[in-house]
């Protein structure tokens, strides 16, 4: 008797056990700022066919369906779900949250840039705004020492009222980039992803142009995972798991009788 059975179960154990890390992965970032959920994939293994459709049968007989026989499943990847979060007020000024599609711009210690949709930002001790381990935003935003004032508009300006001025002053804009493909982009941690093949070059703009969102100040992005709908697909993949772990089991035992009375 053939063991194929047991590498096509054993697929199917190797395919949910990714699955489930998937989905503890979104579950234990339930409370993080502009995290975005993923989606597990899978795609069928390659068949063999002890008959083709289309094979003669006899004379000028066909076989019209054939007969394939399954080699299991794999996972292929995972699809970010780039579904709006909701956004949570939280009255600091340096807070933004991005209405609509596009990314903060993260200078990352070694120069690079990152993109994130975390706009948790603060003032480092030079007053330039930075993320809260201290990774600067782009384009660069000083604020001036006893700045009071602060206030971020849709379009991402940036104004505060400077040495008692009459007036507030312009300090820059925050510029949003914009993807063709941001579920192409790859994540680092940190709440920070990066450019990819995949992705497309990063295109930048102003926030409510071209496609991009506006910003909100003094409000986060939530995360946008659905607590209950992981714990369903946690149910669902615990026992697609179990139904292959009794596939193994049922299999062994076929094999073993096959065996003992040969």
């Amino acid at each position: 008797m053939t063991n194929a059975a047991l590498h096509v179960a054993r697929t199917g154990l190797d395919a949910q056990q990714e699955r489930m890390q998937v989905i503890a992965n979104n579950i234990s970032n339930v409370n993080t700022t502009g995290f975005k959920r993923d989606r597990a994939n899978f795609q069928t293994l390659a068949y063999q066919y002890t008959t083709a459709p289309g094979a003669t049968s006899s004379g000028d007989d066909q076989y019209t369906q054939g007969t394939a026989l399954g080699g299991g499943v794999s996972m292929t990847g995972t699809s970010r779900s780039d579904t709006q979060g909701s956004l949570n007020q939280t009255g600091n000024a340096l807070d933004v949250a991005i209405q609509g599609s596009g990314f903060f711009q993260i200078q990352q210690p070694d120069g690079t840039i990152a993109y994130t949709r975390d706009g948790t930002f603060t003032l480092s001790s030079e007053g330039q705004v930075v993320t809260t381990d201290g990774r600067p935003l782009l384009p660069n935003i000083q604020v001036p020492d006893g700045a009071t004032n602060i206030t971020i508009g849709a379009d991402g300006t940036v104004s505060a009222t400077v040495a008692n001025a009459a007036t507030s002053t312009q300090l820059g804009k925050i510029q949003l980039a914009s993807f063709v493909n941001p579920t192409g982009l790859m994540a680092q941690g940190n709440n920070l992803l990066t450019e990819t093949q995949a992705s497309g070059t990063p295109q930048l703009g102003d926030a409510g142009t071209d496609g991009r969102g506006s910003i909100t100040q003094g409000s986060l992005e939530a995360s946008n995972v659905d607590v209950t709908q992981e714990l369903v697909d946690m149910i669902e993949t615990q026992r697609a798991y179990e139904v292959n772990s009794k596939m193994i089991k049922a299999t062994d035992e076929m094999l073993q009788f096959a065996n003992q009375n040969m």
